[in-house]
């Protein structure tokens, strides 16, 4: 008979909850760090959110920076922004909005193309964006709008189906997967446009799948086993279902690795986005959520009503109530 592959043997029993205190001194600095990030560098917003124009080229050979920022900073109404864009050829111009509405955007659009197609020889433009100052402050909003939404939809969801405990600490972890990922843009200066969003609200949903199967396992022990400590219990919740953590988080790495490696560079910006939130949402929903149900105070009187005082509501797990 063929045996399984098991990345996680049904014996593991790892103490996660001893490096509490710790995990939380981490992960507060973590998030200061991210704020300190935020307010010094910033997002790198995209023609999205800034407003302004963006010119894609493709260059036969790799060209320097310097030199392009040089001549197209006389073209333009204001400071160019330059970089490579997926490869060494290839390269992101972004102008500040000019003046003249749709007219003067299309006259600077044309006036940088002729000057590539002057000084690079076969050169071409990939693709021109421009966008409003206007329209970029609405997407701003509503971009950010739609998150903290997303975030409160998602920790009421949670709260009716357990109880407030276990809202309060996913609406923390939520907060604390988001800090850190927009932290790391911000760090890296990753070009933070639409896509990146969409990544940051499937995060959203990713982390609200983990941090349900974890606490669907919580709410079962605590009904079956009243009697013993939280902290134990959550340990012995975590490790039953790390065997479907570990391969759903793995094989989603590995696709998001497959894509960031060889995939089109127009969802570049997603697939980052969105393997750092996969990595920084494991730890969240293990190291963050999880302890959170011990501080405010979570216990199996929630789940089963007190006057179920039968002898089998106390008893301590044994080796076969392990997962086979």
């Amino acid at each position: 008979m063929r045996r399984r592959l098991k990345l996680v043997p049904d014996s593991t029993n790892i103490g996660f909850l001893k490096w509490r205190k710790s995990s939380m001194i981490l992960s507060a600095l973590l998030i200061v760090a991210s704020f300190g990030m935020l307010a010094t560098k910033g997002p790198n917003y995209g023609v999205d959110f800034a407003g302004g124009q963006m010119i894609r080229a493709t260059f036969e050979q790799p060209v320097s920076l310097d030199e392009l920022r040089g001549g197209v900073r006389v073209l333009g109404p204001g400071e160019p922004s330059i970089q490579e864009f997926g490869s060494a050829q290839e390269v992101a111009i972004r102008l500040p909005l000019p003046l003249g509405g749709e007219e003067g955007a299309n006259a600077a659009a044309t006036h940088v193309k002729q000057a590539l197609a002057e000084s690079f020889p076969g050169s071409r433009i990939d693709a021109v964006e421009t966008v409003s100052g206007k329209v970029s402050s609405e997407l701003v909003r509503t971009g950010a709008l739609s998150l903290l939404l997303a975030m409160i939809a998602v920790s009421i969801y949670i709260w009716l189906r357990f109880e407030w405990q276990f809202g309060a600490a996913s609406l923390f972890s939520l907060f604390h997967e988001l800090m850190l990922t927009l932290g790391f843009l911000s760090l890296t200066q990753v070009e933070f446009d639409l896509n990146v969003v969409a990544a940051l609200l499937t995060l959203i949903g990713y982390s609200l799948n983990d941090n349900i199967v974890i606490f669907d396992r919580i709410r079962e022990n605590l009904r079956r086993y009243r009697k013993m400590l939280l902290a134990p219990l959550i340990d012995l919740s975590i490790n039953e279902t790390l065997s479907r953590t570990v391969s759903t988080n793995v094989s989603m790495l590995l696709a998001l690795g497959a894509l960031l490696a060889i995939g089109p560079d127009a969802i570049y910006n997603f697939t980052l986005t969105l393997l750092i939130s996969v990595l920084v949402g494991t730890y969240s929903t293990t190291f963050v959520a999880s302890p959170w149900l011990i501080w405010l105070g979570a216990n199996s009187e929630s789940f089963v009503p007190a006057e179920s005082t039968g002898e089998g509501a106390y008893r301590s797990p044994s080796a076969s109530d392990r997962p086979m």
